[in-house]
């Protein structure tokens, strides 16, 4: 197990770089662990104490108010880290993490791995441009709230979903998971019905269409014409 855990988190761009030497000290302070699809890692307000990096399959970040209405913040895939927040800080998970399929996760306790960043310089520099790339990610999102219609909204997710959790075959980006309307909805802050109407226009014109696997087909250049 010891060997798996340092070639996947070499397979890491944070851990890319590290000497042999440096990559073992982490992985002692590593464990492993697989959750079946639908389970959580964290829910939101739990103590925040680990932190997590993808070595397989899937997982939703996402926020509930008071009411139980649900907005997703990111999906996650195989490399990427969580959360993004909280360190060297004392305070909760700000939002949960659930797994869309049958995940494994390398966990390590937080006050371990911020010493590791003490250590490592290089490390805080390449997790300062995670975090910086996840506010102007979050920005753009912003703007595309306030400055966009719906069907525009949905392209450009769509079109954000290709890049980061997309396959290419023949000419197109399959995403790796099913989404349903809902969770589509629940990422641009929208009504179901609102984005039904706009999917079923973007399918209707043959710019997405889904497999037998329930996972969006998307033609991304066809997209870039409606954003």
């Amino acid at each position: 197990m010891f060997h798996w855990v340092k070639e996947r988190l070499k397979a890491i761009s944070l851990f890319s770089n590290l000497s042999d030497q440096e990559l073992d000290a982490i992985v002692h302070i590593a464990t492993v662990r697989t959750y079946k699809p639908k389970t959580l890692a964290f829910m939101q307000g739990d103590p925040l104490d680990r932190v997590f990096f993808i070595a397989r399959g899937m997982v939703k970040i996402y926020k509930t108010d008071t009411n139980g209405k649900e907005q997703i913040v990111s999906l996650l895939q195989e490399g990427d880290m969580f959360p993004h927040t909280g360190f060297f800080r004392r305070g909760a998970y700000p939002a949960h993490a659930e797994m869309m399929s049958e995940t494994t996760l390398i966990v390590i306790p937080i006050e371990q791995f911020e010493q590791t960043l003490i250590c490592y310089p290089q490390l805080c520099v390449k997790l300062f441009r995670v975090m910086g790339e996840k506010i102007i990610e979050l920005q753009t999102r912003l703007e595309e709230l306030a400055f966009h219609n719906t069907a525009e909204q949905l392209a450009r997710l769509f079109i954000r979903l290709a890049k980061t959790n997309g396959t290419y075959v023949n000419g197109r980006y399959r995403l790796k998971a099913p989404l349903t309307t809902r969770e589509l909805a629940n990422m641009i802050g929208t009504a179901r019905e609102t984005v039904s109407r706009a999917l079923s226009q973007l399918k209707q014109q043959d710019i997405v269409t889904t497999d037998e696997d329930g996972c969006y087909i998307i033609d991304v250049h066809a997209l870039q014409q409606k954003r």
